[in-house]
């Protein structure tokens, strides 16, 4: 066991140090209060973090106490888990800087929320399968759907790895929260709509110019809606007839270019470029954030379904399916199409590109020209046939 100071870098080092390697002096930095203590010490063979404050005090006494339950085998009072709520984990897990910076930090605390509901005073490490599993039996029972009750326990799971790895929590608490599967088998919930050229004009005739251009470039080039949404002209090169998204641009984290065809390039072209705000899309001189009402009345004046949860009803990610679609029937290499819309993996770009009416037909009409050739082939010729008696 031992008691470390931390510096304004963030440096964890012994007490007797005196000067920092970033250049700081710790000896006048603990007189005027400027550092933090924490105690290190291992549970079994897991080394223990615990920070404790800015009194040297505080951190003796803090040292002492585990050094007492040690020694007396009170190792179960030691651990972090024996005493904190899954609220009070989840508040931790919100409250870091990494948590807060994603883009789905809205959802998480949406999704934890929930769970508090019902678990968040319990003892994170006396949580058990059976309590999670029930979990979802009541969620179920509420009218949620699979989808929705997999993303709440992925939100949860994803909060105790976390704080496993940072030491908070330890395998035994780790393990029964990745022993509850998902209710969805893998892709059973994976959409299969996608806008057919038909469609495509239909809603576009009925969309004002910043529909017409959202749409359009989800059609054109499978954008998601975020990068769709937050395209700005620095990234658009209509000389290249290219967009570039940035690493930072794209949920994926990776950039990746594309193309512009001809109709979308004669769009893009005839947009005027507003001098105070450098995004594609604006309505009113203003960037956007949500274009569902937008196409909603769109659909509805076209007379085509709207929503996810419609039967055969359309959004705007349905473009980016169609889009994965439409390059496979003309002929494209998957891993060009890849590329181009960002999928890392293959079970993703499965995901994205549907076999619909058209592919089967043709996939039978394949399957008879083979068969026929086949007994074309082999067919006995009039030499090999019986002659009449």
């Amino acid at each position: 066991m031992a008691i470390l100071v931390e510096c304004r870098c963030h440096r964890k080092q012994s007490l007797r140090n005196k000067l920092c390697v970033c250049g700081e002096d710790l000896a006048q930095a603990k007189k005027s209060g400027r550092v933090r203590y924490w105690i290190a010490y291992h549970v079994g063979r897991k080394l223990r973090w615990e920070r404790v404050g800015r009194s040297i005090d505080d951190a003796r006494a803090a040292d002492g106490k585990r050094r007492g339950e040690k020694k007396e085998n009170r190792i179960f009072d030691i651990r972090p888990e024996s005493k904190m709520t899954f609220r009070e984990l989840s508040d931790w897990y919100l409250g870091l800087s990494k948590t807060r910076s994603l883009a789905s930090f809205g959802t998480a605390q949406g999704l934890l929320k929930r769970f508090n509901q019902e678990l968040g005073d319990v003892i994170v490490g006396k949580i058990r399968p059976t309590d999670l599993e029930d979990y979802q039996v009541k969620r179920k029972a509420a009218g949620r759907a699979d989808k929705t009750v997999d993303d709440e326990i992925a939100c949860i799971k994803a909060a105790v790895n976390k704080a496993f790895d940072n030491s908070l929590v330890d395998g035994d608490v780790l393990r029964v929260f990745k022993k509850i599967g998902k209710l969805l088998k893998r892709n059973s919930n994976a959409r299969k709509r996608i806008i057919t050229p038909q469609e495509f004009d239909q809603l576009y005739q009925q969309l004002p110019p910043h529909g017409k251009l959202v749409l359009a470039l989800g059609f054109y080039t499978g954008m998601r809606r975020g990068e769709i949404l937050n395209l700005t002209w620095d990234k658009v090169s209509l000389k290249e007839r290219v967009i570039r998204l940035e690493a930072g641009d794209t949920k994926d984290k990776e950039a990746r270019e594309i193309p512009l065809c001809d109709s979308l390039y004669v769009i893009l072209k005839a947009i005027p470029r507003n001098l105070h705000d450098n995004h594609v899309v604006l309505y009113q001189g203003r960037p956007i954030k949500n274009i569902s009402t937008t196409l909603q009345t769109a659909a509805r004046k076209a007379g085509i379904t709207y929503g996810r949860t419609k039967k055969d009803g359309f959004v705007l990610h349905d473009t980016r399916h169609s889009f994965n679609t439409n390059m496979r029937k003309a002929g494209v290499q998957e891993s060009v199409i890849m590329e181009i819309t960002g999928h890392s993996s293959r079970e993703m770009f499965d995901r994205y590109n549907t076999v619909d009416a058209e592919d089967r037909r043709k996939a039978i009409q394949q399957l008879e020209k083979f068969v026929n050739k086949v007994f074309t082939r082999e067919a006995p010729s009039k030499a090999d046939q019986p002659s009449k008696p």
